[in-house]
């Protein structure tokens, strides 16, 4: 007997990465921030009472928006606090998608996307990314909902605000720009929220705050937006202790900024050193690189084997290339160091 809905039948689910048992090993795999959040979030934590963990926490989540505000420019009520980003991202196909309303996006692209779809039964709208007019075949889509992974998951590569801007004005949609990796770019979005009603951000903590074992993620965008996908998401969307520690971790910005310029740096040297092994890196603006090589698969094993654990895609575009969590010094140095013995370098 079938249980679930023909499309959950047929469909098959996201597939997150590796997630290895032991600690003596080196995970590069799931794009983790490789340093620990700053020292008042584990304070914050400490500081929670069984008062909070008896009441429901707050359903919007006011200490969070207000001090993210402050630090970006907004207002709080701009701020709509999510479990983390893949929450918003569901909240979003739920809220603007249906048999008639399609989703469109360009691939490769993170892979949550079309298994939100699946979820979703609506209709798919596949750009293909090295499509030289990308942004003007998702424009003609003009889909209920268009997702632009900026920077994008896998390839590591970020498009223009100015591109984005452009592609707004010829929405009819909503643009969601899915910034979980901004954090590492040169350049963010933010400024489209003030110009567009139809433009919201995804931001995450868990790549340049370190919480990713939180689960905590939050959208930015116009009030009339905000309030229709709190229509949505759940009645108590962020618990208490995730709450807490994701205020004081977007507080400590000097503490951010800090682990920041340590990851671009490790970055830049890691790109540099996996050229210099043959590997075709194209610049990153991320907290991975995308390695690309003949046999990557076999590569892949390799490291496995070592226990180095990096991420492979049996994907279009995607099955000559590795990508690389950009990890402390120490790991990157235990990195190459295997590639060097793999590659017989």
């Amino acid at each position: 007997m079938a249980y679930f809905r023909d499309n959950i039948e047929r469909m098959a689910g996201y597939t997150p990465g590796f997630q290895p048992k032991g600690t003596d090993v080196v995970k590069l795999n799931t794009n983790e921030n490789p340093y620990p959040a700053s020292p008042t979030v584990l304070k914050a934590i400490g500081a929670i009472t069984a008062e909070q963990l008896r009441r429901y926490p707050d359903p919007t989540g006011e200490s969070f928006r207000k001090t993210a505000a402050d630090v970006l420019g907004v207002r709080p009520e701009n701020i709509l606090c999510t479990n983390g980003g893949d929450d918003l991202l569901t909240i979003c196909v739920r809220a603007c998608c249906d048999a008639g309303r399609p989703l469109a996006y360009a691939q490769p692209t993170y892979s949550l996307y079309p298994v939100l779809a699946a979820i979703q039964d609506c209709p798919v709208i596949e750009i293909d990314r090295n499509t030289p007019d990308m942004l003007g075949q998702l424009a003609k889509a003009d889909a209920a909902l268009t997702i632009v992974c900026n920077p994008n998951a896998p390839t590591c590569d970020r498009l223009p605000v100015d591109a984005l801007a452009n592609l707004a004005s010829k929405l009819s949609g909503v643009l969601l720009v899915d910034e979980a990796y901004v954090d590492f770019a040169e350049e963010d979005a933010l400024w489209l929220t003030l110009h567009f009603d139809n433009v919201l951000l995804l931001r995450s903590m868990s790549k340049g705050y370190s919480l990713a074992g939180m689960r905590f993620g939050f959208g930015i965008g116009v009030v009339e937006l905000i309030d229709g996908l709190m229509k949505v998401q759940d009645s108590y969307p962020v618990d208490a202790i995730a709450l807490q520690a994701a205020t004081a971790a977007i507080r400590d910005q000097a503490y951010f900024k800090e682990n920041i310029a340590k990851i671009k740096a490790e970055r830049d040297r890691l790109t540099e050193a996996l050229r210099a092994l043959g590997l075709g890196v194209p610049d990153s603006q991320t907290n991975f690189v995308l390695a690309q090589y003949p046999n990557a698969k076999a590569v892949f094993k390799a490291l496995t084997e070592a226990a180095i654990f990096v991420r492979y895609f049996k994907l279009p575009h995607l099955e000559d290339k590795l990508r690389i969590t950009v990890g402390t010094p120490e790991q990157n140095d235990k990195l190459l160091a295997a590639l060097k013995t793999i590659l017989a370098v």
